[in-house]
């Protein structure tokens, strides 16, 4: 397990080059930095969505040098992958963080919601056009396979039309693999990121937008970056201030389109035409946090879906305390400059 963190660590490598080789703002030129601290910051598809951009947008605009961070980003292939999960548990990354692994005993704590609202639509082939349609129908369980978030996210309308996981055929396949299976008809349905969605019809404009998953589950808590118990523990000034560039960086993404656009283009390997769409869809979505991005609310309700999905044993259901770290996210809002609010988004 080790060696495949290795490998996916080389990506995260190259991902970092690519970025100096942009006008990356230097580490080593930061300013009044007795020495560079150096973190590993995880991100849950290769390449990353848009939404996921935000570690690249921090040390493309020099939040993390500023405070005399030297970030590392890595690659993962998928937020719920075995790779992904040993990262947390051994405190070699901060990394996307859900319910259920601590409920199922992962000693890690949500330490930010970098985007607590989910952004993808559940796209389909044509001719389908209610989601009963989906049965006997090849769905996409890519980034993990079954527990892995297009596995869940087909579960999850299979149940709106009163449907289980066993009255679809689920397809495993990498996280790049979505946008081409779909295109090629070897998937019927999948979960896409609003840049996918663009490049989708653009190739096959018969596809439909079955829905919106954040209209399917509005309180569901999509993507919080989380690290061990033991690392908060250890270097909690570590992780504070690596929480306070991405802060920043979510609002320069809000603020300043021109600025980080290019930093996002080179990390999504995406045409800059499905990306300033992707942007679009989510400022005017508050899919991007500029706060904290934690709500007990949306924490409560995502907790109760995996229980009743079976997904946590109801007799180890986690408390949304032991879930979310608030009060660490809340003393990196403090060095971020406080709470704001930017237009309609809150959280």
């Amino acid at each position: 397990m080790a060696r495949t963190f290795s490998n996916v660590l080389k990506f995260g490598i190259v991902a970092a080059a690519l970025n100096a080789a942009s006008g990356t703002a230097s580490a080593q030129s930061a300013p009044n930095c007795p020495a560079m601290r150096k973190i590993n910051i995880g991100v849950s598809v290769a390449p990353p969505n848009v939404v996921h951009t935000s570690p690249y947008v921090a040390k493309g605009l020099g939040f993390f040098a500023k405070r005399c961070i030297d970030a590392n980003i890595v690659q993962f292939e998928g937020g719920q992958s075995q790779t992904s999960a040993v990262a947390a548990a051994q405190g070699t990354a901060i990394v996307s963080v859900s319910d259920v692994s601590i409920g199922r005993g992962l000693k890690v704590q949500q330490i930010w919601g970098l985007a607590p609202r989910m952004p993808q639509a559940y796209m389909v082939q044509e001719g389908i056009t209610q989601a009963s349609q989906l049965k006997g129908k090849r769905l996409s369980a890519t980034g993990g396979g079954v527990g892995g978030f297009n596995w869940r996210m087909g579960r999850e309308v299979l149940k709106s039309a009163g449907l289980t996981e066993n009255d679809a055929q689920f397809i495993p396949s990498p996280t790049a693999g979505r946008l081409p299976g779909l295109i090629a008809n070897q998937i019927d349905a999948v979960a896409l990121h609003p840049e996918d969605v663009f490049m989708a019809k653009q190739q096959k404009p018969s596809l439909n937008n079955l829905v919106q998953l954040v209209e399917l589950m509005p309180d569901y808590m999509f993507n919080a970056y989380g690290a061990s118990t033991e690392w908060i523990a250890r270097d909690r000034d570590l992780l504070r201030d690596t929480v306070a560039a991405m802060i920043e960086a979510n609002r320069a993404i809000y603020h300043d389109k021109d600025k980080v656009l290019p930093f996002i283009i080179d990390a999504t390997k995406k045409p800059k035409d499905a990306v300033e769409f992707a942007w679009k869809v989510n400022t005017d979505n508050c899919v991007w946090s500029v706060n904290t991005g934690f709500n007990p609310k949306r924490t409560q309700w995502t907790i109760d879906n995996s229980v009743s999905n079976g997904d946590i044993e109801a007799a180890k259901k986690p408390a949304v305390e032991q879930v979310s770290n608030v009060k660490l996210a809340e003393e990196a809002l403090a060095a971020a400059g406080g709470r704001v609010t930017i237009g309609k988004c809150v959280e």
